[in-house]
């Protein structure tokens, strides 16, 4: 997928390098907030980027994340993220839910496009939380592009999708 005047410079991180193609999702199938992140942690699993083992306590984390407040930040967008024991370097993946699912987002919209970010709970040779915080502010100044999530929801493909955040890796 092209999208116009979004090149990345070689001294911005490549944080869409976390976002493996086959852990994501351009077609959620979830019909609400529980089965969203229990599909986007499963996606998490299927694509090879989280350990089957974590799996359970990955929805438990996100699950309690979501209790305490709603990862819906607004503009059709959720971000649930956590940190995990049992990682040693941080997860993600991108997932698009067609008609939307209601995530109780702040702005009270429903949810369109879904970051899902798992980090280990302390510093390591693979993960530097600076470096993490950088990255989730990454993410939400994607989450208010508005052409990211317009052309986020019209991927045919995962592939597409990933390309597109390595096109957007510039904001």
């Amino acid at each position: 997928m092209w999208y116009p005047g979004r090149v990345q410079t070689p001294t911005q991180p490549a944080f869409w390098k976390l976002f493996r193609p086959k852990a994501c999702s351009i077609g959620l199938a979830a019909t609400s907030k529980e089965d969203a992140l229990a599909e986007m942690v499963a996606n998490l699993v299927d694509g090879g980027s989280l350990p089957a083992e974590l799996s359970e306590a990955a929805l438990g984390a996100l699950s309690e994340r979501e209790a305490l407040a709603s990862a819906g930040v607004g503009q059709n967008v959720a971000i649930p993220h956590v940190q995990l024991d049992g990682l040693t370097t941080a997860v993600a993946n991108l997932g698009i839910h067609h008609e939307g699912l209601d995530w109780a987002a702040v702005d009270g919209d429903v949810v369109h496009v879904c970051f899902t970010v798992l980090r280990p709970a302390g510093p390591s040779t693979d993960h530097d939380p600076e470096r993490h915080l950088e990255m989730m502010r990454w993410i939400a100044r994607l989450a208010r592009e508005r052409d990211f999530r317009l052309f986020a929801m019209q991927a045919r493909t995962r592939t597409e999708l990933v390309d597109l955040l390595k096109e957007m890796s510039h904001v």
